[in-house]
């Protein structure tokens, strides 16, 4: 599947979420060079996650829109450095953080998280790889 096919499963959302969508995905591919996108169209919520190739058990995050809110995941989020403590969650692997805006995604904390993520990925993004997208489930 293609960039296109996202497109199109990004429409669906409301106007407002749709735009939310956009705005942070464009802002957030920069910070997985050579990501494999892997699309989940659910009914309550579009997941991309960022994964080094095809597995998803490879994934270290993703973005989850919901109706008025974006939750960014982060797969190794319980061994990430968090001095700010802007993780949310209690769980043994996955923490997050809401995105209202795609400038939520701006503070140097923010990208310190995002940079740990990529470090410890296992295996490690290549950047020279191009951006795949995958629909894995589509409603």
């Amino acid at each position: 599947m293609s960039q296109a096919a996202l497109t199109r499963i990004i429409s669906r959302r409301s106007p407002a979420m749709a735009a939310l969508t956009r705005e942070v995905l464009a802002a957030i591919r920069p910070c997985f060079p050579g990501a494999t996108e892997l699309v989940y169209d659910k009914k309550n919520s579009l997941v991309i996650g960022f994964s080094p190739d095809d597995r998803p058990s490879n994934a270290v995050a993703s973005i989850a829109t919901y109706t008025k809110w974006i939750n960014l995941y982060f797969f190794v989020g319980d061994a990430l450095p968090d001095p700010d403590r802007l993780l949310q969650g209690s769980g043994t692997t996955v923490r997050s953080i809401r995105l209202t805006s795609a400038n939520d995604l701006q503070p140097k904390a923010v990208k310190a998280l995002i940079s740990a993520a990529v470090k410890m990925s296992e295996p490690p993004f290549r950047r020279s790889a191009k951006l795949r997208v995958i629909i894995r489930q589509s409603r």
